[in-house]
């Protein structure tokens, strides 16, 4: 015999629901693709798999446990089984896009994984809500091939905020150059000519080479490779190659390096 009173149980009997409706529930079974809820209805709420995440063969029973207290959005009041669908995953999503926005208004850095590698750019997913990160803003220098960002966590912000027209887009290229330039501003402030500095080959032309010196990118023209003639400097750098210059000339934000150091001079 129930515990409820008659008020109670009558009370119950009379409850209705709608599709859309946001409703609280207690799980009573998990399956590895469905959890049932008491959701204090004549019928128990039902959340499939697929309305649960977005992510592949995921085992429920891993995820949620007996007993658990869930929130969930009612997509059909009753199914042939006279069961409530519910969907955990579109209530997750709206909560997600109410974050973005915040985040969108206020500037915040985001850091999610990225979950798919598109041909025109990357997809993260915040809180069951997709934020597409196009190609161009990935970073600040053009890159071919996004598959090395797959399941990487990035930072991003979200630079266009329009669910209606299913347009969130991340920006990623905003947080790089923000950074680049105080990186800059850093390099700038204690570096004079004559100084040996210590950098990484970031490109190899047939004029020179572009040394990352951690802020800025000096160039190593041809003529101060060596004391030597150097004919081709694709022959004598690499990018990565760590190497070690001196600072020849400063003007503005352009750095002229060399590597004709006075005690290598094979004239003295």
């Amino acid at each position: 015999m129930s515990d409820m009173s008659f008020e109670q149980m009558l009370e119950e009997s009379l409850k209705t629901i709608k599709n859309g409706e946001v409703v609280e529930g207690t799980v009573i079974s998990v399956k590895p693709d469905e959890i049932i809820l008491n959701i204090g209805y004549k019928s128990d709420g039902i959340i499939t798999r697929n309305e649960y995440t977005n992510e592949n063969n995921v085992d429920l029973t891993t995820v949620v446990n007996l007993g658990d207290t869930m929130e969930a959005k009612v997509i059909k009041v009753s199914d042939s089984e006279g069961q409530v669908l519910l969907s955990y995953k579109r209530l997750a999503a709206e909560k997600g896009n109410k974050r973005l926005e915040e985040a969108f208004e206020s500037g915040e850095v985001l850091k999610a994984q990225v979950s798919q590698v598109l041909s025109g750019g990357l997809s993260v997913v915040v809180d069951e809500a997709r934020v597409f990160i196009p190609a161009s803003l990935v970073s600040d220098s053009y890159e071919k091939d996004l598959s090395k960002y797959q399941d990487q966590e990035i930072e991003f912000v979200i630079s266009e905020f329009n669910p209606r027209r299913r347009r969130i887009i991340g920006d990623r290229k905003q947080i790089l150059m923000g950074r680049k330039a105080e990186m800059q501003k850093e390099l700038f402030s204690h570096i004079q000519v004559g100084d040996v500095v210590e950098g990484t080959v970031k490109n190899v032309t047939d004029f020179g080479a572009f040394i990352d010196l951690g802020g800025a990118d000096g160039l190593l023209h041809i003529s101060e490779m060596s004391w030597n003639r150097i004919e081709n400097p694709k022959k004598v750098f690499n990018v990565g190659d760590p190497v070690k210059v001196f600072i020849k000339a400063i003007n503005e934000n352009k750095i002229a390096l060399s590597r004709k150091f006075a005690d290598e001079n094979p004239w003295t």
